[in-house]
C-alpha cells in the first residue's frame, strides 16, 4: 500500500492528489464532442448514470442534466454559462468520468452529482474556431464571441430593483432554472474561467474554512493567485484572491454612485447564484486564466498611484470605446444581418467608454490616491487589451461576417478595413514575451480541485 492509498478520501491531502492527477488534454472539446462524450458515458454505465431533457436552446439543441450517486447532499455543476470559457468542459468530463470509476468518492463526499455540461450550445458552437489551439491568443481573439447581456445565460434571470427590470428570460435561462429548482443544491459551480493572470474566486457567503484549500490547490499546481484589479471596484475581498460575489443591486448601487447609468440598454438581469440563493445554496466560482503573466500576483509598489493609474487606462479605454462607437455609427446603415455577432456588438461596444469612464471615476475617489502595485498595474492594462481585442474582434467579425455573406457594400468592406488595421494595432501592442500559455490539465485541475473542497467541506470531511 502507497502513501497516497492510505488519505482519507476528500481529505485535503486526497484532494491536492486527485487535482494533479488529471490526464492530458489537447484543447477543448467542440459542442457535438462533448456531448457525444456524456452521452457514451451513461451508455456504458446505465447503473450508475441517468440523464434527463431540462430545455431546448434556441436554435434548437437538447439540454441535458445528468445525474450520479445518491447521497443526502445536492450538488449541481453547470458548463457552457458563458460560451467563451470552456475549461468546464473538460471539468465537466472529468468530474463524472472520476464519480464512475471511483465509488468510494462519492460514499465520502455525500452527494447526488448533477451535471449539466453546456447550458449555452448556440454561443458554444461560435468560439469553436479557436478550442484546437488554446494557448494561441492570436486565435483566441479572432474567434472570440460573447453573447450581449441580454442574452448571456448566466445573467438573464429575473430581476426589479429601483430604476431597473428584467424578466426576459431565454429558453436556456428557464433550463437552467429548472435544474436548479429540480435539485435544490447546496452547492452550485457555474463553471467560468478567465483569461490572463491567475487564479481567483468568488463564493456566495463567506466560508473561512475553505479558503486555505482555495489557496493551496492552484499552488500545488504552480499557477500564481490573481492579486492585482478586481472585475469590479464593488467586491468585497474575503481572503487574497476570494471574492463574494455580492449582488446586482450592489453592483447598481455601486455604479450610480459614481454617477453613471446603473442599468444601460441591453442590460440582463440577475445571475443564476442569486437565483439558487432561495435554496440556502453556497455558489462557488473558480475564474482560470489561460494565459500566466509573472506581474499578476507581484504586490511590489509602483510609482504611480493607483488613482492615476486608473485615470489613465480608463481614458484610453473610453477612447478607444468612441472609436470603435464611431465605426458601428457609420456601418450601421449598411448591415443586412442581425448576426449574434453584431447584436453583442451593439451591447459591448459602447461599454467600452462607459467601462473607461467608471475607472476614471474610480480614479479620483479618495482612497485611490495610494501607491499602485505592480499586479494592480498588470491588471488595469490588460483589462484595456482584453475588452480592445475581445469587442473590436468580434465587431470585425460582424461586418466580415457581412461580406462573406456577399451582402457588404463597397463602403461597409471600407470601415472593415479600417477596423481590421486598427485590431491589429492594438493586438500588437498586447504582445508581451512574458506570456505564457497553461496547460489545460492544470485549468481543469484547479476548478477539479475547487469543486471537492467544496464538497469537501459540506459534506464535513476533515
Amino acid at each position: 500500500m502507497t502513501a497516497s492509498d492510505k488519505l482519507v478520501v476528500g481529505s485535503p491531502e486526497d484532494i491536492l492528489r486527485r487535482a494533479a492527477a488529471v490526464p492530458e488534454y489537447s484543447g477543448f472539446p467542440t459542442l457535438d464532442e462533448l456531448a457525444d462524450r456524456f452521452a457514451e458515458l451513461e451508455r456504458q454505465h446505465p447503473e450508475l448514470v441517468s440523464s434527463r431533457r431540462i430545455g431546448t436552446s434556441r436554435l434548437g439543441d437538447p439540454l441535458r442534466m445528468y445525474s450520479i450517486g445518491d447521497g443526502s447532499l445536492s450538488h449541481l455543476i453547470v458548463g457552457g454559462v458563458h460560451p467563451n470559457e470552456p475549461i468546464g468542459s473538460w471539468t465537466a468530463v472529468h468530474l463524472l468520468e472520476q464519480l464512475i470509476r471511483d465509488p468510494g468518492l462519492g460514499k465520502a463526499l455525500d452527494a447526488a452529482w448533477h451535471i449539466v455540461p453546456c447550458i449555452d450550445p448556440d454561443g458554444m458552437r461560435l468560439n469553436e474556431g479557436w478550442f484546437a489551439k488554446p494557448g494561441d491568443r492570436t486565435a483566441y481573439f479572432a474567434d472570440f464571441y460573447r453573447p450581449a447581456g441580454d442574452e448571456q445565460v448566466e445573467w438573464t434571470f429575473p430581476f426589479d430593483y429601483k430604476n431597473a427590470y428584467f424578466d426576459r428570460m431565454m429558453p436556456e435561462t428557464l433550463a437552467l432554472a429548472r435544474a436548479i429548482d429540480w435539485t435544490q443544491p447546496d452547492l452550485y459551480v457555474p463553471l467560468h474561467n478567465g483569461e490572463m493572470g491567475g487564479v481567483y474566486y468568488y463564493l456566495t457567503r463567506p466560508v473561512p474554512e475553505l479558503y486555505e484549500m482555495l489557496h493551496r490547490v492552484p499552488e500545488a499546481l504552480g499557477l500564481p493567485l490573481d492579486k492585482g484589479e478586481p472585475e469590479a471596484g464593488h467586491l468585497i475581498e474575503l481572503a487574497p484572491a476570494i471574492f463574494t460575489t455580492g449582488s446586482l443591486e450592489e453592483v447598481y448601487d455601486w455604479t450610480e454612485s459614481l454617477g453613471l447609468d446603473p442599468f444601460p440598454e441591453g442590460s440582463g438581469g440577475e445571475s443564476s447564484s442569486a437565483y439558487a440563493q432561495q435554496y440556502g445554496t453556497l455558489s462557488l466560482i473558480a475564474e482560470l486564466p489561460y494565459w500566466l503573466h509573472p506581474d499578476a500576483d507581484d504586490t511590489t509598489e509602483i510609482d504611480e498611484s493607483y488613482g492615476d493609474l486608473l485615470k489613465r487606462t480608463g481614458r484610453t479605454l473610453a477612447d478607444s470605446g468612441a472609436q470603435l462607437v464611431e465605426l458601428l455609427e457609420r456601418a450601421q446603415p449598411h448591415l443586412t444581418l442581425n448576426s449574434p455577432f453584431m447584436r453583442a456588438s451593439s451591447r459591448f461596444v459602447p461599454m467600452l467608454v462607459s467601462s473607461g469612464e467608471m475607472s476614471i471615476s474610480r480614479g479620483e475617489q479618495t482612497e485611490a490616491q495610494r501607491p499602485a502595485t505592480r499586479a494592480e498595474l498588470f491588471g488595469c492594462v490588460e483589462h484595456l487589451h482584453m475588452f480592445r481585442l475581445r469587442f473590436g474582434g468580434m465587431l470585425l467579425r460582424a461586418l466580415r461576417a457581412e461580406a462573406t455573406s456577399g451582402s457588404a457594400s463597397a463602403e461597409l468592406r471600407r470601415i472593415a478595413d479600417v477596423l481590421g488595421e486598427t485590431y491589429e494595432s492594438w493586438s500588437r501592442e498586447s504582445e508581451d514575451p512574458r506570456i505564457q500559455s497553461i496547460p489545460v490539465s492544470k485549468l481543469v485541475g484547479v476548478q477539479y480541485g475547487a469543486i471537492l473542497a467544496g464538497a469537501a467541506h459540506l459534506a464535513g470531511v476533515q
